[in-house]
């Protein structure tokens, strides 16, 4: 595609990117738009619109998100750390905007409307504050008399407080694990460790008890015979029709029924059309480029790079495994998307900038290139 002596910044890009990685991740998006074609047809007729309102509308969404992601990956260290600041601004302040501008989807608030895009700024949000948290922790280890760790709880604690406001318990709790996986690979203290455990186990009973949407979530997880748990319910029916080779495309009939199937249950819908192989297939996947990221992350000499992939990778992971658990009834239901499967423009944007970003700061620099620190100095270069 290529030639090496080509020195063209694409060119360059494909010689130092990590191919396995990409191609896992462009996989996952393709297969996202087929499993869209499955699930989306129900409702869009439940909503009187045509049968491909929803798969087009992933078709566009794929095609910028494949850009972002290329785009993104493009990039140096320093610029991705500055890209990652101005998107955590601007989200952080469009979630504020969104409290008050924003319209209310089954009782939370978390999306702006921006012309025929329904915008989630939390989405947004997710990524950057995993790779500013990550410089914040790098910089505590170099600059002592900075205030990082300071600085780094008051940024999850806005994030968190303006999630809770939304209410967005699901992406609270991730955002809370990121920060802790990330705060965990710096090094953190058996004291952090066991006070944040405890801090973690107080926020979940404090939730329980002054919040009816959070705990009415929580009994009909310890307790289905007692309450209505129709979605969860209909996501296994579908597990179990599909068996092992599916139903066929187009063949899935607990679809129809399936609330939300092109989004928090698509991958139910996977399961009943396509079959167990084909959802342990996509599980796979996903932990494949949790896998290979975590792999490129402990191959990295700079703090900052590890320490931001081990976040980014983090993230994408425990949102592919919430997703996956919710629709196995594992976990009390959330409205939490399947990484570049499920339908959504927010997240499947969202995501196309997290993972670029893995991509572009596990890119293999060329021999003798120096690249700059995270201080803006410039580093050894990295060869492998």
């Amino acid at each position: 595609m290529f030639s090496r002596t080509d020195r063209s910044a694409l060119s360059t890009w494909w010689w130092t990117v990590d191919k396995p990685l990409l191609t896992a991740l462009v996989a996952l998006m393709f297969g996202g738009l087929v499993l869209s074609l499955a699930g989306s047809p129900p409702v869009a007729d439940k909503l009187g619109l045509e049968p491909f309102h929803f798969v087009k509308r992933h078709a566009f969404f794929l095609v910028i998100a494949l850009s972002a992601l290329i785009g993104t990956s493009l990039l140096d260290v320093r610029t991705i750390r500055r890209l990652a600041i101005a998107v955590f601004v601007v989200g952080v302040f469009l979630m504020v905007v969104t409290l008050f501008a924003g319209f209310e989807i089954k009782g939370a608030r978390r999306w702006l409307n921006v012309g025929v895009f329904a915008l989630q700024p939390s989405e947004f949000v997710k990524p950057a504050f995993a790779v500013i948290i990550a410089w914040l922790f790098a910089e505590a280890d170099r600059r002592p008399d900075m205030p990082a760790h300071i600085i780094a709880v008051a940024l999850a604690g806005l994030v968190v407080g303006l999630l809770v406001l939304q209410p967005d318990f699901g992406q609270t709790m991730l955002i809370v694990l990121v920060w802790g996986t990330v705060f965990f690979a710096a090094g953190m203290s058996w004291r952090w460790i066991i006070g944040l455990g405890v801090l973690g186990v107080g926020g979940i009973i404090a939730a329980y008890s002054a919040v009816p949407h959070v705990r009415g979530r929580i009994d009909r997880f310890l307790n289905p015979e007692s309450h209505d748990t129709y979605q969860t319910d209909t996501a296994i029916e579908a597990f179990l029709r599909g068996g092992w080779l599916g139903q066929g495309p187009g063949e899935g009939v607990v679809k129809r029924a399936l609330p939300d199937s092109h989004t928090d249950f698509v991958f139910a819908v996977a399961a009943e059309e396509f079959g167990i192989i084909v959802c342990l297939i996509i599980v796979v996947l996903f932990g494949f480029v949790v896998l290979r990221g975590l792999m490129r992350a402990l191959n990295e000499h700079d703090d900052f790079s590890r320490l931001a992939v081990t976040g980014l990778v983090a993230l994408f992971g425990m949102q592919s495994l919430i997703n996956m658990a919710v629709n196995l009834s594992l976990m009390p239901a959330k409205g939490m998307t399947l990484p570049f499967i499920s339908y959504g423009g927010s997240s499947l944007l969202s995501l196309a900038y997290g993972m670029g970003m893995v991509l572009g700061l596990t890119r293999r620099r060329p021999r003798g290139e120096a690249r700059l620190s995270p201080a803006g100095g410039v580093a050894p270069a990295r060869t492998r």
